[in-house]
């Protein structure tokens, strides 16, 4: 995750870099995504998720569009 100042600051780092835009998300959403995401984490029986689980989890958390689907 890098943080940015501005939309404006965003270009110029992908300009820089010769690198599409990735998705752009607010603190709030960051910190609501590893909350759900790493909660159980340290379980002993703690698994890796499914497609199917991490992308419902993105949709719940209004996380949409490409960026966010696993399957091409």
């Amino acid at each position: 995750m890098l943080l940015f100042r501005s939309e404006e600051h965003i270009d110029q780092w992908c300009a820089a870099r010769n690198l599409p835009r990735g998705a752009i998300v607010s603190l709030d959403q960051g910190w609501r995504l590893a909350r759900v995401w790493y909660r159980d984490r340290l379980e002993p029986d703690w698994r890796r998720k499914t497609i199917d689980e991490a992308e419902a989890l993105f949709a719940e958390l209004g996380l949409t569009g490409p960026f966010w689907r696993l399957r091409p």
